[in-house]
C-alpha cells in the first residue's frame, strides 16, 4: 500500500456514525455493521452513534441529515444498499444530501473489489461526499466489502498521520466556503470532544 503513516504526528480519534441499511437486519444480526464498529473502534476513533433503517430512500436521507446537523459527528459510514436491485437505494438518498462527491472513492473500492472478485465488482455502487463539513462513505453490505473498504481505504484516510495526505487533516476546511462562525464553531465542537 503506497502511503505510510508518520509516527511524528499525534494520532487524533474521528468521530463516526455508522448506519447500516438493510430490511432484514436487526443489531444481533448486522454481522457487516459489527465488524466497522469494532475496526472503528480498535482503530482509536469514537464511535458516536449506530443505527440500522430499513432500504427506504425518505429514512435514509432523513438519518444522513440528522447527522450531518450533528456537531459530534465528523464522519458517516453506511453499509448496504449500494447494488442495483429495486430496494438499493443508498447512493441516491447521498444524491439527496451531499454538496461535493468523491467519485474517487468508488473508483478505488471498486478496483480494489476487482482483484478480489473480478467483474462482479461492477454491481457495487459505494460513494462518497461532503455534506456540511461532514464526510460521508457508503459501504455495499457484505462484511467483505465492509472489511475491505475499512482496511483498505478508510483506516487510512481516517488517520491524520497518513501521509502524504489524509481525508483527516482536511476535517476543519470542509465548511471553508460557509460563513467563519459556523465553521470555527463545528470545528471547536470537534476538537473538544
Amino acid at each position: 500500500m503506497p502511503g505510510r503513516i508518520d509516527e511524528t504526528i499525534p494520532f487524533r480519534p474521528v468521530a463516526i456514525a455508522l448506519l447500516t441499511i438493510s430490511d432484514t437486519r436487526d443489531l444481533s444480526t448486522d454481522r457487516s455493521g459489527d465488524l466497522l464498529a469494532e475496526r472503528i473502534t480498535s482503530a482509536g476513533h469514537r464511535l458516536v452513534e449506530r443505527a440500522i433503517v430499513k432500504d427506504d430512500l425518505e429514512a435514509i436521507v432523513q438519518r444522513l441529515r440528522d447527522w450531518i446537523e450533528d456537531p459530534r459527528i465528523e464522519v458517516v459510514i453506511t453499509t448496504g444498499g449500494t447494488g442495483v436491485t429495486g430496494r438499493d437505494v443508498t447512493p441516491e438518498a447521498l444524491a439527496r444530501v451531499v454538496e461535493k462527491r468523491i467519485p474517487g472513492f468508488g473508483e478505488l473500492f471498486r478496483m480494489l473489489s476487482y482483484a478480489k472478485i473480478g467483474t462482479s465488482c461492477l454491481q457495487s455502487r459505494a460513494d462518497a461526499g461532503v455534506a456540511k463539513g461532514t464526510y460521508i462513505f457508503c459501504l455495499p453490505g457484505s462484511p467483505g466489502a465492509c472489511r475491505d473498504g475499512w482496511d483498505e481505504i478508510l483506516a487510512f484516510q481516517l488517520d491524520i498521520r497518513h501521509r502524504p495526505c489524509n481525508f483527516a487533516e482536511l476535517l476543519p476546511r470542509l465548511r471553508e466556503h460557509e460563513a467563519p462562525a459556523r465553521a470555527e464553531d463545528r470545528s471547536n465542537n470537534a476538537s473538544s470532544s
